[in-house]
């Protein structure tokens, strides 16, 4: 896949870039390492400063990115504001949090003695560099929440963007530069995806994470596991959206035409499969398509736009087969299920009725905005369809009923269960997934360790 700015909306080329050859990508690997042998005796009083200038940069130059990002991607401008200032506040989350989250940790002193010591801590400390390999759907958002706790805990960060955001790419390597970040203590490569293998497996690499795709994650878990490096994967999800009859259907239906639609669709996190319990399904139903009916399809640099184009043809194509699969196997196209004529990689927000398990759109992950309605007869039948799926990431529930929120708490299958509002990931929270979803967390404390050395200082007595 080439290394270019492909306009969305437009289908136009806008600017291509080179990949790097082995010579640079030697160098930034080498400038890494010499970078982290400072950078990992800075104080977090040193790494806070320059991480609030980073997030005080990026918070003057919202709009230049924003339309960078809507230019790459095609996400409505207002919602690449949105996400730039995301970054920004988690930002400075954890400069002013990190010192708290690492601080030494002082085991019992009577399991101390016990042990024959004298005294005993349990420090965190940095690992070294770290690639990540980032998607193209949340281009800022999924890097920062990599690089703010990375650099903070005292590691240094190598980024392997989607080869279709290189300028966004490149933006946020200047970002920690202009900050005063020392030299390669964040880099981007501009590589395509054949060196990804071979980074990773550079001994001056410590560990890597990956946001994308299931075989993506394979290929760098495979290679890290050879090497015994430690990785961190969010590989998607199939989210659920259940709703009871004691849920306010007004705003579960509001909130679920948003938590499908945001960003075209395309969030491993969105709500995608939508389980109604039978009492409330023809209600919900009804706001819910009537609200998705009622987006705005068009220029996401339009102000007034909801839902912008997907990322790339091949997308489309592949959302498009979901979906005739699934009307080819009896599905009810309730509203949209076509491609809007014109240029761009657009298509309607669609919503699909009586799924059925042999439909691909019942397995599949769908990467776009389409939402799948499925009735359930009670809780139980709620949770099995609700788990039915290789997925694990997210979760949401509508219920004003407290045992159902803990029996929804206990048995669905996700890293996160989200009651009466919508799925969003917040510095504050761990976010990650099981089954397929992928494995470690971001964010939050857990987040901030998972690329640290847990050490043990142990003194006899």
């Amino acid at each position: 896949m080439p290394i270019a700015t492909v306009n969305p909306a437009t289908g136009e080329t806008v600017r291509t870039f080179d990949a790097v050859g082995p010579d640079e990508i030697e160098r930034r690997l080498a400038a890494a390492d010499a970078a982290f042998r400072d950078y990992r005796t800075t104080s977090f009083a040193e790494r806070a400063g320059l991480l609030h200038r980073a997030a005080d940069l990026l918070e003057k130059e919202n709009e230049e990115i924003a339309r960078t990002v809507t230019t790459e991607m095609g996400k409505p401008i207002t919602q690449a504001r949105a996400e730039a200032a995301k970054c920004v506040k988690a930002m400075r989350w954890y400069a002013d949090r990190a010192e708290a989250l690492l601080a030494d940790e002082h085991p019992d002193p009577a399991d101390v003695a016990d042990s024959g010591g004298s005294r005993a801590v349990v420090r965190y400390r940095p690992l070294g560099p770290v690639l990540a390999v980032m998607p193209w759907n949340f281009p800022l958002w999924q890097v920062v929440r990599f690089a703010a706790p990375a650099l903070m805990a005292g590691n240094v960060g190598l980024l392997k963007h989607a080869s279709n955001v290189p300028q966004t790419a490149l933006h946020l390597d200047g970002l920690f530069r202009r900050a005063g970040f020392p030299e390669g203590c964040f880099q981007t490569l501009l590589v395509g995806s054949a060196e990804v293998e071979k980074i990773v497996r550079d001994p001056r690499v410590r560990a890597a994470t990956l946001t994308g795709s299931e075989p993506a994650g394979r290929a760098v878990a495979a290679a890290a596991g050879d090497e015994i490096k430690h990785t961190v994967l969010e590989l998607g999800g199939s989210d659920p959206y259940v709703v009871m009859p004691s849920a306010d259907l007004d705003r579960a239906a509001e909130v679920a035409v948003t938590a499908r639609n945001q960003n075209a669709g395309q969030s491993c996190i969105a709500a995608k499969r939508f389980i109604v319990h039978t009492d409330v399904y023809d209600a919900f139903a009804e706001r819910f398509t009537a609200g998705v009916r009622a987006l705005r399809v068009g220029d996401p640099m339009d102000e007034s736009t909801d839902v912008g184009p997907l990322s790339s043809e091949r997308g489309r194509a592949d959302l498009e087969e979901l979906v005739d699969d699934a009307v080819s196997r009896g599905a009810q196209v309730l509203c949209g299920g076509r491609r809007p004529d014109g240029p761009g990689w657009f298509y309607e927000p669609t919503v699909l009725a009586g799924i059925t398990p042999d439909m691909r759109v019942h397995r599949e992950e769908t990467f776009g905005p389409v939402a799948t309605l499925y009735r359930a007869g009670d809780l139980e039948e709620a949770v099995a369809i609700a788990n039915d799926t290789s997925f694990g990431l997210s979760s949401n529930v509508w219920t004003a009923d407290e045992a159902e929120v803990e029996r929804f708490a206990r048995d669905l299958e996700a890293g996160g269960v989200y009651v009466n509002g919508m799925t969003a990931s917040h510095p504050a929270f761990p976010f990650g997934g099981v089954k397929r979803s992928g494995y470690g967390r971001e964010l939050s404390g857990h987040g901030i360790r998972e690329f640290c050395n847990i050490t043990t200082v142990w003194h006899g007595a």
